[in-house]
């Protein structure tokens, strides 16, 4: 970054010379135009006026001729009567020069012609005398070719004293630009003292940081919850397995025994099933294809499916709505609808009811499932939908919950770009 800031800036440092030895030519070159044609014309006018007054002779009188300086004397017919140049010398005849003819004509003529031999621009002015003669002077400028590359040492010498002190600057100020942002302190962004321009670059530093610590404490508590999770049943496990092996079991209890190891295999299993569903879901890893998925159907499917839970807790459930359809992950549609009415009747009361309604709401398919259940205290609602969170633990371990339900279904509404709401009282 710093050599590309110090490139860019010698860039731009060549680029203004560039630009300004062009305006400084253009503008040199202009002004010179302008005063060689002031004073050509103004020459020519004062000489004519001393000619009409003194006479011809006048002319022959004048010596020591500024250079680039030329006079013609011109006779009514265009035939050269003296030229300060050759003298007397015979010329061609002027009278269809530009600036003669005009001169003829109007009185005054003036024209302006480039020498490429010489590189240079003639100016040249005629008057009319008032004996109907004409006097002419010309002028010699340098072209603007030729000024270029008189100039031209002197600004590429300018340039290059300019160019290695921009180096030397552009080095040093990259070099102050850079060094505040190499010192930042990325574990504490909002804590440095730097261009208030990095200012929102800072706080998402400091935000992403802050979700980069919540994801590790989130993965710290997961592991250590899964670790325990998975501790319980084991230890159950190879707890019935040791007394069933030293013999201490009695005949008549080894069904209740293998039972409950059956219980608890159950339970890791699920617990298993339900980590590998919910790191899926974390990391976006889903191997299906989405399909159009009709949400009244899948809730009837799902509340035969768990008939025998709900007889099992001795709880009525039924279904009302409509047909509404969503296009989504069929089986895990299955899984959040079936985890949601699962809970409602698992934390149910005695001939409690669980009410499923599938409708449209504000234009959205929406499944609500309303229960007569046990509630929520208001103070673990936020919490309900996080890894292994339990209300009530105990009852939690009677009913065979995992503690991932919830999550799952949190993370799966989320995938389709659902909302889950709670409302619940004790």
């Amino acid at each position: 970054m710093q050599k590309k800031i110090q490139t860019r800036m010698i860039q731009v440092i060549a680029l203004a010379l560039l630009i300004a030895y062009a305006v400084t030519i253009f503008f040199v070159y202009r002004q010179t135009e302008l005063n060689a044609e002031k004073s050509v014309r103004y020459e020519s006018e004062y000489l004519a006026e001393a000619v009409n007054i003194n006479g011809s002779s006048f002319i022959r009188q004048l010596k020591n001729l500024e250079s680039g300086t030329r006079i013609t004397y011109i006779d009514t017919d265009g035939t050269v009567i003296y030229d300060s140049e050759t003298g007397n010398k015979t010329l061609e005849n002027h009278k269809d020069r530009p600036e003669v003819a005009e001169a003829f004509k109007t009185g005054v003529g003036m024209d302006i012609r480039n020498s490429d031999t010489l590189k240079e621009d003639m100016y040249y002015s005629a008057v009319r005398l008032n004996d109907g003669k004409v006097i002419r002077v010309a002028k010699s400028v340098k072209s603007i070719f030729a000024m270029m590359l008189e100039i031209l040492p002197v600004l590429v010498t300018t340039a290059v004293i300019l160019l290695i002190f921009a180096i030397i600057l552009s080095h040093k100020t990259a070099r102050d630009l850079i060094k505040p942002i190499n010192t930042i302190d990325l574990d504490n962004p909002l804590e440095n003292d730097v261009y208030e321009e990095l200012d929102p670059l800072l706080k998402r530093i400091d935000e992403q940081n802050k979700q980069k610590d919540a994801m590790v404490s989130m993965r710290q508590e997961f592991s250590a919850n899964v670790s325990h999770e998975l501790k319980t049943p084991l230890t159950s496990i190879s707890g019935y397995a040791e007394i069933i092996r030293d013999g201490l079991v009695k005949k008549k209890d080894l069904p209740d025994f293998s039972n409950r190891i059956y219980k608890e295999a159950n339970r890791l299993l699920s617990l298993v099933n339900d980590i590998i569903k919910i790191s899926q879901l974390d990391e976006g890893e889903i191997a299906l294809d989405k399909e159009v998925c009709d949400l009244y159907q899948m809730s009837e499917d799902i509340i035969k499916r768990l008939n025998q839970k709900a007889v099992e807790y001795s709880v009525h459930v039924s279904l009302v709505g409509t047909h509404e359809q969503v296009n989504g992950y069929r089986q895990i549609l299955d899984e959040m609808i079936h985890n949601i009415i699962e809970n409602a009747i698992k934390y149910n009361k005695p001939d409690g009811k669980v009410t499923v309604t599938v409708e449209k709401d504000d234009g959205y398919p929406c499944i609500t499932v309303k229960d007569t259940g046990i509630g929520i205290p208001e103070k673990d609602q936020e919490r309900i939908f996080e890894r292994f969170y339990r209300v009530d633990k105990s009852h939690s371990r009677e009913t065979g919950g995992t503690g991932l339900g919830l999550s799952i279904v949190k993370h799966a509404a989320q995938l389709h770009n659902a909302k889950v709401n709670l409302t619940s009282k004790v």
